[in-house]
């Protein structure tokens, strides 16, 4: 590393804060104890964060996520430097330890891949893609608790690689379905429709704890769709606004059905 910010781009406290789920209490604690201190101030004596800087703070999350201490994560940090092969090696334990506990979401899985493999090819991910995938952790760690995660972590595992992908496709093709649907106003009584969501809801049945831990899991999933669902929807295939009506819909038809 050159010490140059390549793309020029700066960020504010609050900015930073905001796009990375970490609040501002949270930065002005890590520039207290010098683990991450904004490179440069405006005349004024506001901070600036830069492309480096967010590095930085994704390296400190990163190693929050796998248990260690600010303590530790100083250490850490005063001892490997902000290069290619530093950020794949952290990159790779994060990403081991998420096959290995499965505790969070596909999405931010695949990121990770996606990261690794533009490190591969001798280039530094952008800054957009560790605001990405920061986002991601944020929605996912500030809607489940600990146990929750746990349990949803243990229902893939059961499932396995090869019955996820299945999943995941079986998914895909169930919403194309329901999507046609939605635009064609279907009755929420046809007996098609209907058969599709019973489909739908023993899809996730295999995600989900079961008895009442299945009940709380699928609540905070639907509150973090609603509370999320742009954040979510910009990593989904379909346009957002599409996935927010078919999830109307989904809802509206379980209403009748189970009325």
């Amino acid at each position: 590393m050159t010490g140059r910010d390549a793309t020029g781009r700066r960020w504010s406290i609050g900015e930073l804060a905001r796009l990375t789920g970490t609040t501002v209490r949270a930065l002005h604690h890590y520039d207290e104890i010098g683990l991450l201190r904004a490179a440069e101030r405006t005349t004024s004596g506001h901070r600036r964060y830069t492309e480096r800087d967010l590095r930085r703070l994704y390296r400190i999350r990163a190693l929050r996520g796998l248990g260690l201490s600010l303590e530790e994560i100083a250490a850490v940090l005063a001892d490997t430097a902000d290069d290619l092969a530093a950020m794949r090696e952290l990159l790779t334990a994060q990403l081991r330890g998420l096959e290995t506990h499965a505790i969070r979401l596909r999405q931010l899985t695949e990121r990770l891949h996606g990261l690794l493999g533009q490190l591969e090819s001798a280039s530094m991910p952008g800054p957009d893609q560790f605001l990405t995938t920061l986002e991601m952790i944020s929605v996912f760690d500030t809607s489940f608790s600990t146990e929750q995660r746990e349990q949803l972590a243990e229902r893939r595992a059961a499932l396995g690689p090869d019955g996820v992908e299945t999943a995941r496709l079986e998914w895909a093709g169930l919403v194309a379905e329901l999507l046609r649907h939605v635009q064609e106003d279907s009755p929420t009584d046809d007996p098609a429709v209907r058969a599709l969501v019973d489909r739908w809801d023993a899809l996730a049945d295999r995600f989900h704890p079961a008895g009442a831990d299945g009940e709380r899991t699928r609540t905070v999933a639907r509150r973090m769709w609603a509370e999320n669902s742009e954040e979510i929807g910009r990593r989904l295939p379909w346009p957002t606004d599409q996935m927010r009506a078919l999830v109307d819909y989904l809802d509206r038809v379980r209403v009748g059905r189970d009325a």
